[in-house]
């Protein structure tokens, strides 16, 4: 039986104030040659990210705020109208950076965000193994297909009277227990049979038999491309699950079947409220059965703000079937897939060359250019796409926050806590990074790096804190 392990999913604060860097995050509001052989398609085994490792414990919180007197204005406030930075310089500022064995080969992008001028490239259309960055295409698609507003419902139905059915909508956040803290809490079990059983006992009924229907998602609810080694990173995906099918810490062992599981912990916090079950069997729910109780989720731009924080493999591959139940397509990883690369071409973001085989990343059959990167970062931040605007505020804030809280470490790259902001990727012999930034003179542009076989594994994760410092602070006009 395959191993279930977890990896971390704490979401920490979107907005930090860091007084010893002195930076100050804010809200985007309206946003105007080398060698590079053939990447093998093998599969091979993932060394454990540690992108989820090192996330702090609140909430996201994307609301703008001003800055506080004394501190810097938001280092990602709009765009502004004005002269772009000059290529050349930026080119040679990139070309300045050297770390010891990086080597490898890389595809990389930079743009202006406002004008959307390409200001460095560097074989920007070569597809290689993007790693979580894929999470950016996925939250992507989702939002535009759905939209940030967008909630999944979880609900409890009756066929006839003494029998109820737990309906998963493929909520990836669904918890066991209300949240606690300030802002907008996670749908949970125990509210759901907190209003179930106040309905059933307002008809005199106390003694029920539970089904449970997942059947918005179809299978397999493993992909066939990953490892087994991969389950202390991902669950077996389900429409129905609570915890996202994690069974405790991280790492740890994850549930064999999330929809049972969730099933059971609803008839356990039922009967709590004085309502006994006395069966529990898979089903499907009947059009004609009657709504009894239901919870909805997180709005979808906050999934996709906590999923990409975290760096969750869970969230993004829930996202990614619902993007194909969404085009009318059944809810698989295939049709997800297909669904995505629609939506992405419709949006001109998609690229030729580029190959997507999950949600989350984990496959290593995925390919993405670091140019389709920097479309997707520019439609984010595009006035005519608001829809998008999470997929830029659920960026990681370097050196503060989720998989960038403990990069930005060294006297190169210091300068970068607080104002790059980017999506990290790590699987064995790749490191990636996609995302955003604000010059020292004030220019705010989108950047992608993807590195594939990199000599040295530490010094490739060093290179691309070291080149996106080098940028942030690259007076080029």
């Amino acid at each position: 039986m395959r191993p279930r392990y977890v990896v971390a999913a704490v979401v920490p604060m979107i907005i930090v104030i860091g007084v010893v860097v002195g930076f100050v995050t804010g809200a985007f509001g309206s946003l105007t040659g080398g060698r590079v052989p053939a990447i093998s398609s093998a599969t091979s085994s993932l060394t454990p990210s540690q992108e989820a490792s090192s996330q702090a414990s609140a909430t996201p919180t994307p609301t703008a705020t001003a800055a506080p007197a004394g501190l810097p204005s938001p280092v990602l406030a709009a765009a502004q109208a004005g002269q772009v930075p000059n290529s050349a310089m930026l080119a040679a500022r990139i070309g300045s950076v050297h770390v010891k064995d990086v080597q490898g080969h890389y595809s990389g992008a930079v743009v202006d965000l406002g004008t959307g001028k390409p200001l460095f490239a560097h074989n920007a259309s070569t597809s290689l193994i993007p790693a979580s960055t894929m999470k950016l295409l996925t939250s992507t698609a989702a939002l535009s297909v759905l939209g940030r507003d967008h909630r999944f419902s979880t609900t409890v139905v009756s066929p006839r009277r003494g029998a109820i059915v737990l309906v998963g909508g493929g909520d990836p956040y669904l918890a066991s227990k209300p949240g606690s803290g300030a802002g907008p809490k996670p749908a949970s079990i125990a509210g759901l049979a907190s209003a179930t059983a106040g309905g059933l006992k307002a008809d005199k009924i106390t003694t029920v038999s539970l089904g449970y229907d997942s059947s918005l998602f179809g299978g397999p609810s493993w992909n066939p491309l990953w490892p087994d080694a991969y389950g202390d990173q991902v669950s077996e995906m389900s429409a129905l699950w609570v915890n996202e099918g994690r069974t405790g810490g991280s790492p740890g062992p994850r549930v064999h079947d999330p929809a049972r599981a969730a099933a059971i912990a609803f008839a356990e916090a039922l009967k709590k409220r004085g309502v006994r079950v006395t069966s529990l069997a898979p089903v499907r729910a009947t059009r004609s059965a009657q709504p009894v109780a239901s919870v909805r989720s997180l709005p979808l731009d906050r999934i996709v703000e906590r999923l990409l924080l975290s760096s969750d493999n869970d969230a993004a591959e829930v996202l990614l079937r619902h993007i194909a139940v969404a085009a009318g397509r059944p809810g698989t990883t295939t049709e997800g897939a297909k669904a995505l690369r629609a939506r992405l071409t419709q949006l001109g973001a998609w690229a030729p060359g580029s190959v997507v085989d999950d949600g989350s990343g984990l496959a290593r059959q995925n390919r993405v250019s670091a140019i389709t990167m920097v479309r997707v970062l520019r439609l984010a931040a595009a006035t005519d796409h608001p829809e998008l605007r999470a997929v830029l505020t659920g960026l990681p804030v370097a050196g503060v926050e989720g998989s960038l809280r403990t990069r930005f470490f060294d006297d190169a790259s210091l300068a970068g806590r607080g104002v790059v902001r980017a999506k990290t990727g790590t699987l064995r012999d790749v490191h990636t990074l996609a995302g955003v930034l604000r010059t020292s003179d004030g220019s705010l542009l989108a950047f992608a790096f993807l590195i594939n076989n990199p000599k040295n594994q530490f010094s490739a994760n060093v290179w691309l804190d070291r080149v996106t410092t080098a940028i942030s602070t690259c007076g080029c006009r």
